[in-house]
């Protein structure tokens, strides 16, 4: 039997997973997508067009590859069919092309989930989590108190009355907000949509994944978000719902894990996040700010502009270990080109001690990161298409990373498009 492969994002997401997905399809028979909901923007550029997925696996484009959206996502079927619709006008079918399933068992994203995110958010105020309002936590809150509706269940005669039920719950939650909605045109696309995904294939992950790998067939697992969102592990509270490490595979998929072959760890080659909480090495200055404007880091799916820093060791070093990682990926090296020098944090100086890994509280005591200064390459990498045309300041960086992480680097990123992407001896 082969493996999964798995491939996820090693920082605060938007890490660049879309596009390295989308570059190793042609290496797969399926690509299934494990965790997260639409609050994903997986990113895809090539032949000078742009694309941005946020629930359907990023092999949509490689004509031989399957792709499945797994039982640990949770599915708005209004925004699923947004996105299929589009791709449909960009002259991409993966439903007529029947390269496109759904696990019964993922959640449905009802639209008073995305009420009572609104909500919550408002109410909260200034101590928001920073959520991109798609009704995500909610959601999974019903999945784990056991209330939630999955895409199984449309088919079943009573959907309606199931459907009604929890929407009844939620406008009793809703009425104890200062809160004002009216559900009568979310409700009429919501059913519009859910007639629509009835007519992709519904199909068991578990046993759908399985006889891909008992066939001898090759799978990668794409996940969504990053590892230092995941919910047991990250950044907490201010982290996603979901188990975005490679253990989210194994519950996101029904793998065994001792089905998990490589895992791919993506990151950037400095440092961004979106919405609240830590960030140690945020630059919230000029410098951050050129990162922003150079790397045009605004988020895909909400339009925000993502906070930005130099690289940490510490954080990814406890990445990699949680992950399991055996070969990284990294992105972006291109928005680093204009500098004169860069920095990467080895360090914390925490509680009166130096220390190279995550303590658990970096909320209440913040981390002041120790910075190690890099000799900057001041070249344009966006051309290179060979590995003896790396700079030899970037590759001296590559290979500080790989020494610090003691993981190889076999990808490196130069630019958005498909093509920009050299591996490297």
């Amino acid at each position: 039997m082969t493996q999964v492969d798995v491939l996820l994002g090693l920082q605060w997401g938007d890490e660049g997973k879309g596009k390295i997905v989308d570059v190793l399809s042609p290496q797969y028979d399926l690509i299934a997508r494990f965790q997260g909901g639409p609050n994903a923007g997986h990113t895809l550029e090539f032949d000078g067009k742009k694309f941005v997925l946020n629930t359907i696996p990023s092999g949509i484009f490689n004509e031989k590859t399957m792709n499945l959206i797994g039982n640990g996502v949770v599915i708005d079927p209004i925004i699923l069919k947004r996105e299929l619709d589009n791709l449909k006008t960009a002259g991409h079918d993966p439903v007529a092309k029947g390269k496109l399933v759904i696990a019964r068992k993922a959640h449905l994203i009802l639209p008073t989930h995305q009420l009572l995110d609104a909500a919550n958010e408002q109410k909260m105020g200034k101590d928001k989590i920073g959520s991109t309002l798609k009704g995500i936590g909610p959601t999974y809150m019903d999945k784990t108190g056991r209330n939630g509706l999955r895409v199984g269940d449309t088919t079943l005669p009573d959907f309606k009355e199931r459907y009604n039920r929890l929407v009844e719950k939620h406008k009793e939650i809703l009425s104890h907000y200062e809160f004002e909605y009216d559900l009568t045109e979310k409700e009429a696309a919501f059913f519009e949509a859910i007639e629509f995904i009835k007519n992709i294939p519904h199909v068991d992950s578990e046993h759908y994944v399985n006889g891909f790998l008992k066939e001898g067939k090759t799978v990668l697992a794409e996940g969504a978000q990053g590892t230092l969102l995941d919910v047991d592990f990250g950044s907490y509270p201010f982290v996603t719902s979901s188990n975005t490490t490679t253990a989210g595979a194994c519950t996101g998929l029904g793998i065994a894990p001792n089905k998990v072959g490589h895992v791919y760890g993506i990151f950037k080659a400095y440092c961004t996040r979106v919405g609240g909480g830590p960030f140690p090495t945020e630059l919230d200055d000029e410098v951050g700010e050129t990162l922003r404007k150079v790397g045009h880091e605004f988020g895909a799916t909400t339009g925000r502009a993502r906070r930005c820093g130099w690289i940490d060791l510490p954080a990814l070093k406890y990445a990699i270990m949680l992950n399991g990682v055996t070969e990284l990926i990294m992105m972006k090296a291109d928005v680093l080109d204009g500098f004169d020098t860069i920095y990467a944090c080895t360090h914390y100086e925490h509680n009166g001690e130096t220390i190279d890994y995550m303590p658990y509280d970096i909320i209440t005591v913040k981390p002041t990161p120790v910075l190690k200064e890099i000799q900057g390459w001041k070249t344009d990498v966006t051309k290179i298409t060979k590995n003896d045309e790396i700079p030899a300041k970037l590759a001296e960086y590559i290979a500080f990373l790989e020494q610090e992480l003691d993981v190889p680097v076999k990808y490196l990123s130069v630019g958005p498009d498909r093509t920009q992407t050299l591996i490297l001896d």
